[in-house]
Parts: C-alpha cells; sequence; structure tokens
C-alpha cells in the first residue's frame, strides 16, 4: 500500500512547491503593482507643483505601467494555469490510488 501512496505523496510535495513560487510570484507583483502606484502618486504630484511635466509624459508613464500591469496578469494567469494543472494530476492520482486499493488483495 504505500507504494501506492508514494506517487500522491510526491504530488502534494510538487504542488506545495507549485504553490509556493506561486506565492513567491503573487508577493513579487504586489510589490511590483505598489512601487509603479507609488511611482504615479509621486509624478502626479511633481505635474501639480511643476509646470515642466507634462500631461503627455504622464499618459506614457501610465501607458508603460499599463503594459507592465497586463504583463504581470498574464504571468499569473500562467501560474493560475499551472497550478489547476497540478491539482488535477493530484486529483488523478488520488482517484486512482483510491480504486487501485480496492481491488488488490
Amino acid at each position: 500500500m504505500s507504494d501506492s501512496v508514494r506517487p500522491e505523496i510526491a504530488a502534494f510535495h510538487e504542488l506545495q512547491t507549485l504553490v509556493r513560487h506561486l506565492g513567491d510570484e503573487l508577493a513579487g507583483f504586489r510589490r511590483r503593482a505598489l512601487t509603479a502606484e507609488a511611482r504615479v502618486r509621486e509624478l502626479e504630484a511633481k505635474e501639480s507643483r511643476l509646470a515642466s511635466t507634462s500631461p503627455r509624459e504622464l499618459a506614457d508613464r501610465c501607458a508603460v505601467l499599463e503594459g507592465e500591469n497586463a504583463d504581470l496578469r498574464g504571468r499569473l494567469d500562467a501560474a493560475t494555469a499551472r497550478t489547476r494543472q497540478m491539482l488535477d494530476r493530484v486529483r488523478f492520482i488520488r482517484q486512482q490510488t483510491q480504486n487501485g486499493s480496492g481491488g488488490e488483495r
């Protein structure tokens, strides 16, 4: 019976690692987003104080940030898809283990 459990345990360890990496990646995305938002606020404050900061520069910076945000969303979606695949694998292994243990003698 322990042989049939090993793939499931390995899959759970792999899932745990994947989820940990996903959490780390998500934390990195959050840090970058907060940094970008702070930078936008800083630029907006400078605009109100300095006439040299043009609306065009702010619009360009905003476009860059929106592009980065789209990239981060794509990476997060990909990581979510990988996590779902891993969960499907674990469910399959669990089902195979449960089905296999009932028929063994």
